[in-house]
């Protein structure tokens, strides 16, 4: 693949050579968005990384290089490259090194013409505001709002921006008065190859407690089914629940048939002396 930089001048070259270091050094190689991050909180977030990753910005064409010259699956990050995309190298898997990331995004105040990627609700209730214009900047805001007590509250919830949808200048003004910060500040990551594989961000979201909820569930079911199919498996408990399964339903059966062996005298002398007492009843 050196075919694709070996007019690259000195500098270019030994940046290339570098990117390439880090990819053999670690087990992953990703991309992630610092778009929107102030570079003094940019800094912090290398040092914070700096014993699990590396995160390292370079020209686009200078990562799209070094991926073409990795090859494999490599070359696929190139499509995710972005004016404001950076590399990150870590070790583990993609789903600790997306997790980790999550955690450390805080919230910052929303600028006009971003798109928010949740809803941005105001809650009802009061607010610290005197009577004044604010009261019109929330309404054309699309906050309904009115003054009671001698403070503006806000008469109902609202979704002032949906998920999805572009922030305008008057809403972003009246969100940041109101304290309300919609914006996750951290990195995000676009895509990470891991051992030949390249995983995008709508496999690595995994709500961890969701997804243990469904194998336990589906543990659950599998027992069941093996119990009350009678499949012998090795599953513990399994063999332990059968027998008393079957030792049960003999046990009914023997009482409704009246049959007379040990374990089920009793059974039916309770059962008769139960339909005794509700005939002398009636």
């Amino acid at each position: 693949m050196a075919i694709y930089t070996h007019h690259l001048p000195a500098w270019k070259r030994e940046e290339v050579e570098q990117i390439k270091d880090l990819a053999d050094k670690y087990a992953l190689v990703g991309l992630v968005d610092v778009y929107g991050i102030p570079a003094r909180q940019f800094q912090q977030i290398r040092r914070n990384l700096r014993s699990n990753a590396v995160v390292k910005v370079a020209r686009n064409t200078l990562v799209e290089h070094s991926m073409n010259e990795l090859g494999g699956h490599f070359v696929d990050l190139n499509g995710k490259v972005s004016e404001h995309s950076a590399l990150i190298f870590a070790n583990g898997n993609p789903f600790k090194l997306f997790k980790s990331l999550e955690q450390t995004k805080t919230k910052r105040s929303a600028k006009a013409g971003e798109i928010t990627p949740e809803d941005i609700v105001v809650p009802a209730g009061p607010t610290t505001f005197k009577p004044g214009p604010i009261v019109g900047e929330l309404q054309q805001a699309g906050i309904p709002a009115a003054i009671d007590g001698g403070k503006v509250k806000i008469k109902e919830t609202k979704t002032v921006v949906k998920a999805g949808e572009a922030i305008n200048k008057k809403q972003a003004d009246v969100l940041s008065k109101l304290g309300i910060k919609p914006m996750p500040v951290g990195l995000s990551l676009l895509a990470v190859c891991y051992e030949g594989d390249l995983y995008l961000p709508d496999v690595l979201s995994v709500d961890d407690e969701a997804y243990k909820a469904k194998i336990t569930l589906a543990a659950q079911q599998a027992f069941n089914l093996a119990v009350n199919a009678a499949v012998p498996t090795a599953c513990v408990g399994v063999t332990e629940a059968q027998i008393a399964k079957a030792v049960r339903e003999a046990r009914n059966l023997g009482v409704e048939a009246s049959i007379y062996e040990k374990g089920v005298i009793e059974l039916i002398i309770s059962k008769a002396y139960r339909q005794a007492n509700a005939l002398k009843a009636i």
